[in-house]
Order: C-alpha cells, then sequence, then structure tokens
C-alpha cells in the first residue's frame, strides 16, 4: 500500500516522522450515461449559457458569483496570495478529552506508520494517548487543502482522522425535534427492555453493504442474459398516514426479541462430522 502523505507529527519540542495511509475503502459501482437506442456513451461539453456555444479551455477562468448575476474573475496570482504554505506537519495545537468530540465533526480515518528512527517516540504518544483518553487537535495540509483533524489512538496504531471545521455542521434548530417525548412510563419501560434485549456485542463484521452486493448481483445477472429486461420489484407496504398503536408494536416487537433471543440460547454450535468407516459386508 503506498503512502499518499510523508510528514511528521509535532507537539512541544517533539517531532515524530510519519507516513499516512487510507484506513478505509469503498470501491464506487460506476455507470456511464448512454443514449438508449444504440448504447453510445453520452459526452458532456462545456457551453456558455448565453448563447450555448462550446468554450475551449483556455478561454474558460474561475469566477465567483457575489450578488446573483454579478461575478468576479480570479486568477492563479490571487489564489497564490492565500495558498496556505504545506508544511508537511500535523502541528497538534491542543490535546482535548476524546468523549468531550461530538462524532458528528469526524469524518474520514488515515493510519499513521512511523517512519525509520521513531517507533520509540511514536510508541510513547499512542500509549499516552490511549491511558489519558485524549486526542491531538491540529490543522494539517493534504492536497493543497487544509483540514482540521484529530489524532487518536486505535489499538496498536496512531489514527488521524480529519475532521469538520465548526461552521461545516449545519444546525438542526431548523428541524421540527420533540424536545421531550410524551409517552407514559410503561411505554418507556417496554422500550428499555428492548434495547436491553438487543443489545449485543460489537462485531463491525456482522453488517454488510447489502444494498451494494445486491445490485453487482443484478449487474452479474443482466451481463448473464445478454441485457434483458428484470422482473418488476415486488410492491412494498406502505406505513404513511397509518396511525401507530405503540404499546402493540413494543409488545411484538419485545416479543419477537425474546424469540429471537432464546433461539441464540439453545443453538448449539456444530460438531464436526464423525469420519465414517466403510463396513466389509460378510460373505
Amino acid at each position: 500500500m503506498r503512502s499518499i502523505w510523508k510528514g511528521s507529527i509535532s507537539f512541544g519540542l517533539v517531532n515524530v516522522p510519519v507516513a499516512l495511509y487510507p484506513a478505509t475503502r469503498y470501491e464506487e459501482i460506476k455507470f456511464r450515461l448512454l443514449r438508449a437506442t444504440d448504447l453510445s456513451p453520452i459526452n458532456y461539453k462545456r457551453v456558455a449559457e448565453v448563447d450555448g456555444r462550446e468554450v475551449p479551455w483556455d478561454e474558460i477562468v474561475k469566477g465567483y458569483e457575489y450578488e446573483k448575476g454579478k461575478f468576479v474573475v480570479l486568477k492563479d496570482a490571487d489564489f497564490k496570495r492565500v495558498d496556505i504554505e504545506a508544511t508537511q506537519t500535523i502541528d497538534i495545537a491542543d490535546f482535548v478529552e476524546l468523549q468531550e468530540v461530538n462524532p458528528i465533526y469526524f469524518h474520514k480515518p488515515y493510519y499513521l506508520e512511523p517512519q525509520r528512527g521513531a517507533d520509540r517516540v511514536y510508541g510513547l504518544l499512542r500509549d499516552v494517548l490511549k491511558s489519558s483518553g485524549k486526542a491531538g487537535i491540529a490543522k494539517v495540509v493534504i492536497r493543497s487543502r487544509q483540514h482540521l483533524a484529530a489524532l487518536k489512538a486505535n489499538g496498536d496504531a496512531l489514527v488521524l482522522e480529519l475532521m469538520h471545521f465548526a461552521d461545516e455542521i449545519v444546525s438542526d434548530e431548523e428541524l421540527k425535534i420533540p424536545q421531550s417525548a410524551k409517552v407514559n412510563r410503561r411505554e418507556f419501560d417496554m422500550a428499555s427492555s428492548l434495547v436491553e434485549r438487543m443489545t449485543a456485542k460489537w462485531d463491525p463484521a456482522r453488517y454488510a453493504d447489502d444494498y451494494r452486493s445486491a445490485l453487482l448481483h443484478l449487474i452479474d445477472e443482466k451481463v448473464a442474459s445478454g441485457g434483458k429486461a428484470s422482473p418488476p420489484a415486488p410492491k412494498k407496504p406502505s406505513h404513511r398516514g397509518k396511525v401507530i398503536d405503540l404499546m402493540a408494536v413494543l409488545q411484538e416487537s419485545l416479543e419477537h426479541a425474546s424469540r429471537r433471543t432464546a433461539g441464540k440460547r439453545t443453538k448449539k454450535p456444530a460438531k464436526a462430522p464423525r469420519k465414517r468407516h466403510s463396513r466389509k459386508k460378510a460373505a
């Protein structure tokens, strides 16, 4: 695996040379737009709004619309004036309690690997973060863009997780969210029991992207059939507008959870099949 960035972690006078590697992967299923009659791929052209004429790249500039229909043009020299120096350093500004950071700020994690001669100080920083429950908050420039980031201990590794800046988080004040639930004590107790019975040990391997798997399977089927039309999808029942009997739904859910829990307890692990020895028939 190739690193996407090399630099160092800096806090106080301590410097840790590191390399940055992606900690997640997602292979997007890509589609092309085609003309239906002959499946010819559709290409895009850059055209001007005023006359619909195609515009070559050397005649295109970047503009910011400061009022409706009014633009100010920014050239390469303008962008260089505000360019942030890429210091290749994860310069930690503060250490904070990790549990105080709202998870909504976290965006994308990366592994940090120590470079030659940095194992000892890398391990020291990791162990201190792990034992203290703290994270280092820094700004880092990756691929010409500045990011807010959190340096965290994750098992034996240090992880740099890119974060959203505060002004990137949309407030929920405009949403109609109830501040207190108007439920009785029995409903609350039943819901709590349901949560308790459905509680399991966290195992990320239990959860898979069913939609992606189903879509790839459908694509394989259509390729094998020569692109024949798929049968119509079954109609899903609509619950919109129906009044929900909360107590009945909770009771039914509890019974279902109880059956599932009981099934887990009674299910015994499968034993390895014994080898059968063939007996010779008596003459």
